[in-house]
Parts: C-alpha cells; structure tokens; sequence
C-alpha cells in the first residue's frame, strides 16, 4: 500500500511540475522555434542563453523592472502569469535551444 500512495505521489508531483517546452510555445512566434530570432528585430537571440540571465531577465520583466530595448511592457504581458517554477522551467528550455 505504502508502495502506490509513494507512486501516486511521485506521478501527481511529476504532473504538477512546469513543462519549459509547453510554456515556450507562446515564445516561439517572435523568438523563433530555436530561440534564433531577435524578436521584432530588437532581442538578443535567446536560444541557448545562460539560465541564470534568463531568469533575471524573465523575473525583471513580470516586475516591470526590466525594459530592454523597450520591450519591457510588452514582455510583462507575456511572462505575467509565470510563476518562479514556470520562469526556471522555460528559462532551462531555452537554455537547451541552439
């Protein structure tokens, strides 16, 4: 019994755990499907970026802190609804993108 309650667990944490590919979709219309383009000719090319910079950079936008080359209000909309697992989630896939 010990076993199955233990499995449940694991599988629901799994389920509940944000999927970086998933949120990145939303992304990929103006960072391109390999994070290769600069989004409307203004971004840095994100694909493959530090995780850690990524982060930062995902957090100062949802804080409205952040307004690399004035794309900040528009970049808070898109990240608004990130929680911090979301943010380190798809700050990793885009770390994996080249």
């Amino acid at each position: 019994m010990k076993k199955i309650v233990l499995s449940l667990l694991v599988a629901s944490v799994g389920l509940m755990a944000a999927d970086g590919a998933a949120l990145y979709k939303k992304c990929a219309a103006c960072h391109g499907a390999k994070g290769e383009k600069a989004a409307l000719g203004k971004s840095a090319v994100i694909g493959g970026m530090d995780v850690a910079a990524l982060e930062a950079d995902l957090k100062g936008y949802k804080a409205g802190t952040t307004n690399k080359k004035g794309m900040g209000a528009l970049m808070k909309g898109q990240v608004a609804a990130y929680s911090d697992a979301d943010i380190t989630a798809v700050s990793a896939y885009i770390h994996g993108l080249k």
